[in-house]
């Protein structure tokens, strides 16, 4: 895999950035000597900022730390010291708890769209991606537009096509963002006591978000992850078996900068008795699934269905979470209070949701695990973008299928009111032709071709208490209205049909309401909170 060219800083930053940062010339490194509230911070501002997070912490966190006890460190020499008593336990005895008591943040920059999902797989990590709705695409780096140039891709007889067509594409999106923010300025006047910085951030966030689907998966992110040395060996074997060559190859440089803080806890990713074996299965088994859906189902072709579809519930769901709500405050076996339950009625079982919930003052105060005892799968059919922001939710379960252009596109009610129609169907017809080129000889890289605003079919099951949490947050005002319709649609479907109204009914801040600048309400609040600390 081709690697971006270096950041350049001059020998005074050089010194500076030695001592936290465990390089400095390559897109994957670690985070080390720092506060962990200073690194959290960092990785804040990070996801909402278009320059690297070397770069960022030089121009915005320098100042206000203390460094006098760092002078002598150099992070970029890794560690020295030998590990003995992780190394007994972790590899003689074989105790993979130990592995969860070590962390890392680590920057994985300029990955592309496919690359940012497999970082984004695991459960047990945290993440913080660089988001499309604060970060223009509308600029050159070294005269280079920011998209993933796989070197297998770009050397092959189809280099020229795929440059030309990525190039063109952002020149698109480049053209649009100007004549869209000046649309939305003309739809939505700036209104008295709004500063000039919040309308103009939010009429910028609202072109961003009605142009992101011209961008293709190809186009380059930046991704702050923090996790456990077990969490980060997980993902490290994943990636290791992937069929997508950029991910061996941000698996490759993660290992080398994680070993130069946790080293003992990731002996284990490349000896080939055991992480190599462990990938080899995932790599095969991959493989031989592929090779069994083609032959079982290579020949259906998809049903029509509306873009969320609750597949699957259970029908005796809300007595089983009223008796779950009960069961800690009683002496009784599960099975007779749910007995019990059964017998109660709609009122009665009412009454202890209603209790159980108690009056919510924000999405935050959410109730127990008893949610946890029933749940819902749904199939879904929505904009790569708005799967992005779906798939970042950790505790649920989610598996999707390749990134194609099969499935159609959405095309934002905005850009057509704008009268920017061929334009972005323009773009979507290159994308397509582009994907239709690689998906032959290069099956892997052809979903960089594809652009967000295609869709992709993926599948979430999750519990009730999980489901509150992603469908109120996830309908907030200030959300993208894809990914706001996609979870609309799923509370409603677990209030009509499957009827698990009460339900529903405690998911008090899910949000039906359709807005014009989402941002705005947003941004006022941040300004207010800007004012009052300064």
């Amino acid at each position: 895999m081709a690697v971006p060219p270096p950041e350049t800083f001059t020998e005074d930053e050089q010194a500076v950035l030695r001592r936290y940062f465990t390089n400095l010339d390559r897109p994957v490194f670690a985070l080390v000597n720092l506060p962990e509230v200073v690194k959290g911070a960092l990785f804040a501002r990070y996801s909402r900022s278009a320059k690297s997070l070397r770069r960022l912490f030089l121009d915005e966190f320098v100042v206000d730390l203390d460094m006098a006890g760092d002078l002598t460190v150099d992070a970029t020499m890794g560690v020295a010291r030998a590990e003995k008593l992780y190394d007994k336990v972790f590899l003689e005895y074989g105790d993979d708890s130990v592995a969860q008591l070590g962390g890392v943040h680590l920057a994985c920059e300029q990955a592309s769209n496919l690359l940012t999902k497999v970082l984004e797989w695991g459960r047990l990590m945290a993440y913080l991606e660089q988001s499309t709705r604060y970060v223009a695409y509308d600029m050159r780096d070294n005269g280079r537009y920011r998209y993933v140039r796989d070197p297998a891709v770009v050397d092959s007889p189809f280099g020229a096509r795929y440059v030309g067509a990525m190039d063109r594409m952002f020149d698109t999106y480049a053209k649009l963002v100007p004549q869209m923010q000046e649309w939305f300025a003309g739809r939505y006047p700036k209104e008295a006591g709004d500063s000039d910085f919040v309308y103009r951030q939010s009429v910028r966030a609202k072109a961003f978000d009605a142009l992101r689907g011209i961008l293709p998966a190809a186009a380059l992110s930046n991704v702050g992850i923090y996790g456990t040395g077990q969490a980060y060996e997980m993902l490290l074997l994943r990636m290791r078996a992937s069929a997508l060559p950029e991910a061996r190859a941000y698996a490759a440089m993660m290992l080398t900068e994680l070993r130069k803080v946790i080293p003992s806890f990731l002996k284990r990713v490349d000896m080939p008795d055991r992480g190599g074996a462990w990938s080899a299965y995932l790599e095969t088994n991959s493989g031989a699934m592929h090779s069994v859906a083609a032959r079982l189902l290579g020949d259906e072709k998809p049903e029509s269905r509306p873009a969320v579809t609750l597949v699957d519930f259970d029908p005796d769901a809300e007595d089983k979470l009223v008796a779950a709500m009960l069961y800690p405050y009683t002496d009784l076996p599960d099975d007779q209070i749910l007995a019990r339950v059964r017998t109660l009625g709609a009122d009665e079982k009412l009454t202890v949701a209603r209790a159980y919930a108690g009056e919510r003052s924000n999405r935050r105060q959410r109730p127990g695990r008893a949610l946890e005892r029933i749940g819902y799968r749904f199939d879904v059919v929505s904009d790569y973008g708005a799967f992005r922001d779906l798939q970042r939710h950790r505790m649920l379960t989610i598996e999707w299928q390749a990134l194609t252009p099969h499935h159609g596109f959405v095309r934002p009610e905005a850009v057509d009111e704008a009268g920017r129609r061929g334009a972005f169907d323009e773009a979507m017809e290159r994308s397509a032709q582009l994907h239709g080129d690689l998906a032959g000889p290069f099956p892997a890289q052809a979903g960089y071709a594809v652009a967000l605003a295609y869709k992709v079919r993926y599948a979430m099951q999750l519990n009730a208490r999980s489901a509150m949490h992603m469908l109120e947050l996830r309908t907030g005002p200030q959300g993208h209205p894809e990914y706001r319709r996609v979870c609309q649609d799923m509370h409603r479907l677990i209030a009509e049909q499957a009827g698990h109204r009460v339900v529903a009914e405690m998911m008090t801040f899910v949000d039906h309401g359709t807005y014009d600048l989402e941002r705005l309400e947003s941004e006022r609040r941040a300004e207010a909170r800007r004012s009052s600390s300064s």
